[in-house]
């Protein structure tokens, strides 16, 4: 069972506890650079997936919670939907009250750690939308290189890309 820890922050697999507080995201204009928001069904369906993916690709997504009260503020890590293309980095906090705190930075940079020697992959992919500045911010300052050559996916045909290199 994979967990990590930082000064403020414990990273974990998605459990089904989450689901209130993930609910509560996908509902709000939060996921607004994501597709949603999104209905209770569907926010059901997204936090039945990321957990699935642990089971389908041994690797995934995990929950950063506040380590003194153990409340989730977000999610962190790779994603895979197909077999055959580069895994997506991803971060978000769940609720604006949790935001501009630093929290994503760190939750980011330990799951890029772990995944130097715990994922097979040279390469992740984020895939952020342009007028998602506080995105596009964090990924430069973890690192992340822009593509400016990568297609983008179709589901995000606008997304700029940024390259997190993993392996030299």
């Amino acid at each position: 069972m994979i967990q990590l820890e930082t000064p403020r922050l414990t990273l974990r697999r998605p459990e089904r506890a989450d689901l209130s507080a993930y609910r509560a995201y996908c509902q709000s204009d939060r996921t607004r650079f994501t597709g949603g928001p999104y209905s209770a069904v569907q926010a059901f369906d997204k936090l039945a997936a990321m957990i699935g993916h642990w089971e389908i690709r041994g690797f995934g997504r995990l929950v950063l919670c506040n380590r003194s009260t153990g409340r989730p503020l977000g999610h962190v890590g790779a994603l895979q939907m197909c077999d055959d293309s580069v895994p997506e980095m991803t971060w978000t906090i769940w609720s604006g009250a949790d935001s501009g705190q630093g929290f994503a930075q760190e939750a980011a940079r330990a799951y890029l750690a772990h995944a130097k020697d715990a994922l097979p992959f040279p390469t992740l992919l984020a895939r952020i939308m342009p007028e998602n500045t506080a995105s596009r911010r964090l990924a430069v300052r973890l690192g992340g290189v822009p593509d400016e050559r990568a297609t983008s996916p179709a589901s995000m045909p606008d997304a700029l890309t940024f390259v997190f290199w993993l392996k030299d």
